[in-house]
């Protein structure tokens, strides 16, 4: 269905303030119309005149109003952390809004979902288990979908790349868990957003894995990060064991740095996915970012030697 104005409209939930919907909104805005479903306002979707729904996701009982109109509906809300109780309300708002668009016969639906992880962390851990029951919805619903499943995410502000470089400029120092032989296929947030646009074209059904360019041995990438930085690499190596522990402890006394389920699934080697092909012209790759964080950390601190 397209809208009065002659453009699609596209609704996506979770909103274009997060790391991924940065970069939906300038890859949709130019010839889509966007009804963006969210919380809190968020200053870059004024100018690019947005339609913004103050509404929460868990709350929203009948989705048939905010579908109108709408060609292709797309998921970003998620948490990266919490119990039960915080994801079991999120999860049943997206599978109420899956059935929803089903009956409003929404031409194609695009989820963004998460790589595979360790079964004791599928079955175990809220973060994995209720996203597998969107998951799980989607596919049953019959609606023509792509559920997008992008591995290690880089972009300005990220939760991960960003903070790791800033750990390294202020120590000198990083820690290394385990060997670091597991393999990362970091994929740029701007190409997760190129990809939802080619997805939002597609017909059928679709299961996506989407990596970057290249797959890193992990102590490959972290080198590569300490000499963006001007540093040689120094590590403070722990067994896998005491990784998760630290992680864990860290998560105890509050600090979201880092979860342990992410040391776990980090350490699983099933997060080095290949590459998504298809995008026209080649994934971004990840060196010129770490360089420009880098740039903006202060520029390279010392020669590396040796």
């Amino acid at each position: 269905m397209i809208s009065p104005s002659g453009r699609p409209r596209v609704l996506v939930v979770g909103g274009c303030g997060g790391l991924v919907g940065r970069a939906f909104l300038p890859e949709f805005a130019n010839d889509w119309q966007i009804r963006s479903v969210h919380r809190h306002p968020v200053a870059s979707e004024a100018p690019r005149g947005v339609e913004w729904v103050a509404q929460d996701a868990t709350q929203v009982a009948d989705w048939a109003p905010l579908l109108r109109e709408v060609d292709v509906v797309v998921t970003l809300a998620w948490y990266r952390q919490g119990p039960a109780r915080v994801f079991a309300p999120l999860a049943a708002g997206l599978c109420r809004l899956i059935e929803a668009a089903a009956r409003a016969n929404v031409r194609r639906f695009l989820h963004v979902s998460v790589p595979a992880a360790p079964a004791s962390l599928e079955e175990g851990l809220p973060y994995l288990s209720y996203k597998r029951v969107v998951d799980r919805a989607l596919a049953s619903s019959g609606l023509p979908h792509t559920t997008v499943h992008p591995t290690m995410l880089f972009g300005p502000n990220d939760r991960l790349l960003t903070v790791m470089l800033r750990l390294m400029h202020r120590y000198h120092r990083f820690p290394m868990f385990g060997d670091g032989e597991y393999h990362v296929s970091p994929i740029a947030v701007e190409d997760l957003a190129r990809i939802l646009r080619r997805e939002a074209a597609e017909t059928g059904t679709r299961e996506v894995v989407a990596g970057g360019p290249v797959r890193f041995r992990y102590r490959d990438l972290t080198d590569r990060m300490f000499r963006a930085l001007g540093r040689p690499p120094r590590y403070v190596r722990l067994s896998p064991r005491t990784s998760v522990w630290v992680a864990a402890t860290l998560e105890r006394l509050g600090s979201s740095l880092l979860y342990a389920y992410e040391v776990e699934w980090l350490l699983s080697d099933l997060l080095g996915l290949p590459p998504y092909e298809g995008l026209g012209r080649p994934l971004t790759p990840v060196e010129p970012f770490l360089e420009r964080e880098a740039a903006r950390l202060g520029g390279p601190a010392t020669a590396v030697r040796g």
